[in-house]
């Protein structure tokens, strides 16, 4: 189709330039066309790229992608194919001509939104944050449709970025708690966080002197960190985190598919780490990860907790991960199996206990009981679990046994089945136990006719013995229901009886002879 638009333009005396800019191409692609028999073209279009080059493994993606999304970036394009193929090496230059190219033969248009920004002079090391909220709609997994919504932090000098989602809409302590993870992300604050002028955070400007919420304000006397409040309708003044929004929402978020806000949480980290902080910044012309890495030493350094918090009873809350873990300090700590529930908010409060910071305290309520106590690491990264928080050990195996071998009459048979079973079955003896349980539970009768039968056959296996004991009492039912409906019938028909004839007079009519 292209072949035959670009010649219909160059018969009707359209220049070059003009048939370029009417089928939205380049003009060396006019060039290429014009100078091809249509069969060459076709030859041309099975191959669209001429040569073959790194990324024709990777092009039904690519054109499947732009079919469907036709807004998409190369740089998405690129993040995308590397969350599929980690290991794909591969300039960005390249991946633009090659997209460039895809788009042009298979004249797939791209829409693009242009929007002014006023430049604003470069900040020093450490000294402001700018943050944002953004809102998203996402397919689900059972392609349903679902709003989430972000918190966005960006570092002015480096441009390092930070991000968290949740499945609803943020409230004062949800932005708190978002600045703290942050602020442990950075590894400390800025002198001066930049914000829109959002309700969760302020009240009014008031003429330059700002009113914020209650508990915002308590948050800030807190850190310590100085409030620059945007005017209305002024988002240039913090133009840094508007892009990162549009950022998060264009090359993370477009197009991506929810299952569960754990799994989104730790995709987007993944996202930073790979694409949001590893790409070169068009402004900086530098890695924001690398500059990070200088600036980070110019941040103010954080306490662990927030003593005002403590002094108005409350503790400070934390997110349970659906591992039943919580995140303190760059480290994870268990809670009890089950702290986590789906259809829950899954909060709960901590406290550090003594002046030294060792001991990490854990509630459900903030004055509730303590379900988890912990030492606190020194470490980054790693898990501290409580044996205890794992699945229910006070009875164990061995014990399980022998309360098993409690039911059977023969308990020597009983104990060299089910010994027998741990040593082929060693991982899963207790599931195999738990199998033979419910059997013992449902046929306590046929228990020990169904030990005989398996140790008889060399039948070690919980599901064998399961099998037994259910036709054994098939077998049980169905001759009772036979002997049922023949008691019911003999008793009225019992002193009739059937005439027999000998075996000549068969023979005589079959036309044998006998």
């Amino acid at each position: 189709m292209l072949y035959i638009k670009i010649h219909e333009l160059h018969k009707r005396k359209f220049k070059i330039a003009q048939i370029a800019k009417e089928l939205k191409i380049s003009r060396p692609t006019v060039y290429k066309y014009l100078g091809m028999t249509f069969e060459e073209a076709k030859t041309y279009t099975e191959q669209p790229l001429g040569k073959k080059k790194k990324l024709d493994l990777y092009k039904d993606w690519i054109l499947a992608w732009l079919e469907e999304y036709p807004h998409l970036s190369s740089a998405q394009i690129y993040d995308w194919l590397l969350e599929r193929y980690p290991d794909l090496l591969v300039g960005e230059s390249t991946m633009r001509a090659y997209v460039k190219d895809i788009r042009e033969v298979y004249q797939i248009e791209k829409e693009v939104t242009v929007r002014q920004y006023e430049a604003v002079p470069e900040q020093p090391m450490g000294k402001q944050l700018q943050v944002d909220w953004g809102i998203t709609r996402q397919k689900t997994t059972d392609n349903k449709e679902i709003k989430l919504y972000f918190i966005a932090f960006v570092l002015a000098h480096s441009r390092q970025k930070y991000t968290e989602w949740q499945t609803h809409p943020f409230t004062t302590r949800d932005a708190i708690r978002c600045h703290e993870n942050a602020f442990q992300f950075y590894g400390g604050r800025t002198e001066e966080i930049v914000y829109d002028q959002d309700n969760l955070i302020a009240v009014s400007e008031n003429a330059g002197q700002l009113l914020l919420t209650t508990e915002f304000q308590s948050y800030v006397n807190e850190r310590k960190f100085n409030v620059y409040l945007c005017r209305r309708a002024d988002p240039e003044s913090k133009g840094m985190i508007e892009n990162v929004v549009k950022y998060v929402k264009g090359n993370f978020s477009d197009s991506r598919v929810f299952s569960d806000i754990e799994d989104w949480n730790e995709r987007a980290r993944q996202w930073l780490v790979r694409t949001g902080n590893h790409k070169v910044h068009q402004t900086t012309k530098k890695r924001p990860a690398e500059v990070f890495l200088l600036e980070k030493q110019h941040l103010q350094p954080v306490s662990s907790l927030l003593s005002y918090e403590s002094t108005n009873n409350q503790s400070i809350t934390r997110s349970v991960s659906k591992d039943n873990t919580i995140r303190y300090k760059s480290n994870r700590y268990s809670v009890p199996l089950g702290t986590y529930q789906t259809m829950s908010e899954n909060l709960v409060w901590i406290e550090v206990k003594d002046e030294d910071y060792q001991t990490l305290v854990i509630r459900r309520e903030a004055k509730g009981d303590v379900i988890a106590e912990h030492m606190i690491s020194l470490e980054k990264g790693k898990l501290i679990q409580n044996r205890h928080h794992t699945r229910d050990r006070s009875k164990g195996v061995e014990e399980f046994k022998q309360h098993l071998i409690s039911y059977f009459e023969d308990q020597i048979q009983a104990t060299t089945y089910l010994d027998e079973i741990s040593q082929r079955y060693p991982r899963y003896r207790r599931d195999q136990f738990v199998i033979i349980n419910k059997i013992i539970q449902r046929y306590p009768a046929l228990i020990d006719t169904v030990l005989t039968k398996c140790l008889t056959e060399k039948l070690y296996n919980a599901n064998d013995f399961r099998d037994i004991a259910h036709h054994l009492d098939t077998l049980r039912d169905g001759p009772n229901e036979e002997v049922q409906s023949l008691h019911t019938i003999l008793p009225k028909h019992s002193h009739i009886k059937a005439s027999t004839r000998s075996l000549n007079a068969y023979t005589s009519i079959l036309g044998g002879r006998s």
